[in-house]
Formats: structure tokens, sequence, C-alpha cells
């Protein structure tokens, strides 16, 4: 026969402690969109990816749907349905993107009572085609001029979702990271020295409006090497437009080790936005900074919501990502116009 003491402590550790964060069920989840958008039973729900946001797909043999899972405390309600405004309003628009879909009733964001709380879900149409990450010349020529009219669609609009500048850029990410490394580390002294430089930067007198902030080949589908789906608009919000262009170019440069390939493929991608929306001068000179800033931010993002992937929170991470930034910055020095 137990003691009182002993039972009490075995309770103890068969109890359910709570959890940070969790990973839906995909049987769970088929069962729910079924019954909410009418699905016949044909339709299954397999797990994707996990990140920030769970990716799932919901699929029968002739039907893709994908399905996002926002992590608990990531975006709010009202941040997710501007989101849907934006994709609604570029669907209209004929713009290709991947856009929400709602249920019979109507309703785009569904609540998931998660066991970390309330978490929100969300449906989209599948954007057919495959992710290139050595895309050919004519790909980068589409890729620019389908950012183009995304930003001949949104500019000088606003919408109620983060603003882009300097302080939530570079200030609150570097606030991020100080909770994690010291001042004195080299590699935070040198992202001290960068943000200060960035703030210099002129992104007061860039074309504004919506942004993408995340467009990269990882987040777009292709389709017979010119037909480009963009999708995942979770980081979208309010900014210089010329962010999409540095961070896109930025990506590239990391993809392409030949930088001759890289100095042609950017071209391309310059002349395809440049065949729908005119970049100022002063703009292209704007790019390196441009791509620096929303690296820093991601940086930021990294440190931030560490809770699903810690491996950003090692000095030897800061030091590859620290690493890169330099690269990125040394070569356009040298090959400056």
């Amino acid at each position: 026969m137990y003691s009182i003491g002993y039972k009490s402590q075995l309770q103890k550790q068969m109890s359910v402690f709570p959890v940070t964060a969790s990973t839906i069920s995909a049987k769970d989840l088929g069962e729910f969109i079924k019954e909410r958008y009418n699905l016949d039973k044909n339709f299954n729900c397999e797990l994707f990816r996990t990140g920030i946001n769970h990716t799932y797909f919901i699929s029968d043999t002739k039907t893709k749907y994908v399905l996002r899972v926002y992590s608990y405390n990531w975006r709010a309600k009202s941040e997710i349905t501007e989101e849907i405004k934006l994709l609604n309003f570029l669907k209209e628009n004929n713009l290709s993107v991947s856009f929400p879909i709602p249920d019979t009733n109507g309703t785009f964001i569904h609540d998931i009572n998660a066991p970390e709380g309330q978490r929100y879900a969300v449906l989209f149409s599948f954007a057919e085609g495959g992710k290139v990450r050595f895309m050919d010349d004519e790909t980068c020529f589409t890729i620019g001029s389908l950012m183009a009219q995304f930003h001949n669609l949104t500019n000088n609009k606003s919408m109620d979702r983060e603003v882009y500048d300097t302080k939530s850029m570079l200030e609150l990410p570097f606030q991020h990271l100080k909770q994690y490394f010291s001042e004195t580390l080299p590699e935070m002294v040198y992202l001290k020295e960068v943000n200060d430089t960035l703030k210099l930067a002129d992104f007061e007198s860039t074309q504004k409006g919506l942004v993408h902030l995340d467009i990269w080949y990882d987040n777009m589908a292709v389709l017979n090497e010119k037909e480009i789906t963009f999708f995942d608009f979770d980081f979208c919000g309010n900014g210089s437009q010329v962010l999409d262009v540095g961070y896109f170019c930025k990506q590239l440069f990391y993809i392409e080790t030949d930088k001759e390939i890289y100095e042609r493929k950017k071209l391309h991608f310059i002349k395809g936005y440049s065949s729908v929306r005119t970049i100022p001068n002063h703009e292209l000179k704007l790019i390196p900074e441009a791509g620096l800033a929303v690296f820093i931010y991601y940086l930021g993002i990294q440190a931030k919501r560490f809770d699903w992937s810690n491996i950003f929170l090692s000095e030897n991470y800061l030091k590859m990502f620290t690493g890169r930034l330099k690269s990125w910055i040394e070569y356009n020095n040298e090959h400056a116009h």
C-alpha cells in the first residue's frame, strides 16, 4: 500500500503539463476541414512543414489545397484578416497569387483550440508548379515583372499591419538579440555598426506602399519556367517597396556562387521589374541597404520566435549570419557603380 506522500508524487509525475507549442494532428485537422468545406471523404490531410507556422496539404487525386496553422501568439486575428483582404484584392486584379478560400459559411479564419491556446487556420489555393532554386534568366525576368505588378497595385496603399521602418527592422531586432548575446561580442558590435550605417540610408525618398518582404524561390511556384505564383504573404505590411527588390537580390546572391551568373540573373530580374514599373536610379543604389535591412529584420524574428527552432540562439549561427552580411556588403562596395 502506497503512502499518501508517494501517491501525491506519482500523481504529479503523471499529470499533463502545459505546452508552449504543439503540432496539431493532421488526421483531425483533415476531418475538421472536410466538414467545414463540405469536401468528400477521399480528401487526406498531411503535415508538410513545421516552422513559425505549420503547413498542411489537403488533397485527393484531383485537387490540392494548402492549410496554414498560425503559431500561438504569432498573428492577431485582425492581422490575418488584413492579409486575406490583400490577397483577395490581388486575386481580383488578376495577380498570380495563392489566395484564401472561404468555407461553406463564407468564413476564412478558423479558430483552433490548441493545448497552448488559441491558434488560427486558413485554407489557401495550391500554387501549381515547383520551387526552382536555380532559376534561368527568363524566370528571373518574369519574377521581376510580377513583383512590379504587385507594387503597382499596392503603391501608396496601407494596411493595418506592421510598418517596416528603422525601428521595426533595425532597433527591435537588436533588442531581441541582446536578450541572448552580449553587446561586447564581436558579431554584436558589427551588427550595431551596420545598423548605424543603415539608419543613414535614404529610404524616405523611395516609392512606398505594401510589401511582401519574403519573395524568394521558397515562396513561389514556377510552372513551365515563366508562369510564377507568389505565396506566403505572412510578413506583408507597409514600407518602402525597394525592400522586396533588395531582398530578392540578396537571396539570389547567396544562391549563385558564380557572381557573373548572379549579375546576369540580377540584371534580368531588374529588367523584368523595369518593364512594368520604373525603378529610379537612387532606388537601384539602395538595393544593398534594402537587402541588408530585411536580413537583419529576420535575424531579429529568429531570436524573437526561437520557440520553433533554437539553432538561432548560438554564437556559431550568429558568426555565420554576420559573415553572410559582410560578404554582401564587401561585394557591393567593390561593385558600386
